[in-house]
């Protein structure tokens, strides 16, 4: 009786795939997933600590209306105003 070396190939075709579906599933476990926060996330999260400086500002603002500190420049207001008018 020969053997032949051939003859193992047909015997067991279903072996390969078998072989290639677990080397597949292998190298898919060893992969891992990322997770990059932008820049823009970053700073939306930063949202509630600029909420309570600005609620300061502006409680600050507010006390200085009222007790009449608060001094407005309007020549300051008015040459501002005609600059940007002029660069449009």
């Amino acid at each position: 009786m020969k053997i032949n070396q051939y003859g193992t190939q047909s015997v067991h075709p279903y072996h390969k795939s078998f072989e290639k579906q677990t080397v597949t599933s292998q190298a898919a476990a060893q992969q891992e997933d990322k997770v990059e926060i932008s820049a823009k996330a970053k700073e939306l999260q930063k949202g509630p600590d600029l909420m309570k400086e600005r609620q300061e500002k502006i409680a600050q603002l507010k006390a200085a209306v009222e007790n009449g500190a608060y001094q407005i420049d309007g020549k300051g207001i008015a040459e501002k105003m005609v600059n940007f008018y002029k660069q449009q």
